[in-house]
């Protein structure tokens, strides 16, 4: 078992930057891979970034290239999220996910998820 908890959620406007942490514990990860989804309201749950808890490749969605930064500090067992530049489509509740096994961007190959954190980005 894996326990996923984030934190770093909030209101910011157009233009600011958040940062997002996703704290694991549970169990080694050194397989996995830990990644960060987003829900919209209406919408379905879609990939934003992934990176593996050893090595350094890293995945981003087109739509936050450039602009989203995913980090781990692996003596915390801690993933982070760093956005800058945000736009009102950002808007979502953000979700950190684990799974063994390769990277994908299909919300039900990963294993684990936590509870969310909200993030509102005002125009």
């Amino acid at each position: 078992q894996v326990q996923l908890v984030e934190s770093g959620g909030g209101l910011v406007q157009a233009g600011g930057s958040l940062r997002l942490s996703c704290a694991a514990s549970g169990r080694t990860l050194s397989s996995y891979y830990m990644a960060w989804f987003r829900q919209a309201p209406g919408k379905e749950r879609e990939f934003v970034a992934a990176i593996r808890w050893t090595g350094s490749n890293t995945y981003y969605a087109d739509s936050v290239k450039g602009r989203f930064t995913i980090s781990r500090d692996n003596a915390k067992n801690t993933v982070f999220l760093q956005m800058n530049s945000l736009k009102p489509e950002d808007t979502a509740i953000y979700y950190c996910a684990v799974r063994g096994g390769g990277v994908t961007n299909s919300p039900d190959r990963y294993d684990y998820w936590g509870q969310g954190t909200q993030v509102t980005v005002s125009s």
